[in-house]
């Protein structure tokens, strides 16, 4: 699943953080790596596939609505979803994966989802601050004031920018939701047989 960052494309190419640029190149691949490992051992129950879809669902909201938000590398976005939380692609992700491993069924499929998101999406997440900070002058007070993954309860500051379709697909999110209707499918069809 890809994520549609403040940042761009490769926001930790400036910083000469290695680590970051390799996490950033192997995510993808090995994320297909992780399915394969995840349909092998997911044990799914109706009411593992009910309880996961609906974590999923507002996981796939909340990615829709930011990156409908999100204008990268043009300016910091502020609204919406990014008033509360600096990295709601990212959290959204979380729940998607967390309504994954509640489907499967299966402790194994938590411990691999925790040690991808220390080892990959932290570091990414770091690279891509650090650009941010470089890119925006006003990045610094922003992250004083919103938390970069569990959303703060009122929003931070005043910009309304408007959120926009045509920024969703143009971010290609709807992939987002192909892919839950996918897993749920094969998940179901693993259930059957």
């Amino acid at each position: 699943m890809s994520e549609v960052s403040q940042s761009g494309a490769q926001p930790s190419e400036t910083t000469g953080d290695t680590w970051s640029r390799v996490a950033r190149r192997i995510r993808v691949p090995l994320g297909f790596v992780f399915a394969v490992v995840y349909f092998w051992m997911a044990r799914p129950t109706r009411t593992s596939l009910i309880a996961g879809a609906l974590v999923m669902i507002p996981g796939l909201i909340l990615r829709g609505l930011a990156s409908g938000h999100v204008q990268k590398d043009k300016q910091l976005t502020t609204s919406g979803p990014y008033a509360y939380t600096r990295n709601p692609l990212y959290l959204g992700s979380l729940m998607l994966a967390a309504g994954f491993a509640i489907a499967a069924r299966s402790w194994w499929i938590v411990a691999i989802l925790l040690m991808m998101f220390a080892v990959i999406y932290v570091p990414v997440i770091a690279g891509e601050e650090r650009y941010l900070r470089q890119t925006f002058p006003g990045y610094d007070d922003y992250a004083r004031h919103v938390p970069r993954i569990l959303p703060r309860l009122s929003p931070y500051g005043s910009q309304q920018s408007a959120y926009s379709s045509a920024r969703y697909w143009k971010h290609r999110e709807y992939e987002a939701g192909i892919g839950c209707v996918v897993v749920l499918t094969v998940l179901v069809v693993k259930l059957v047989w």
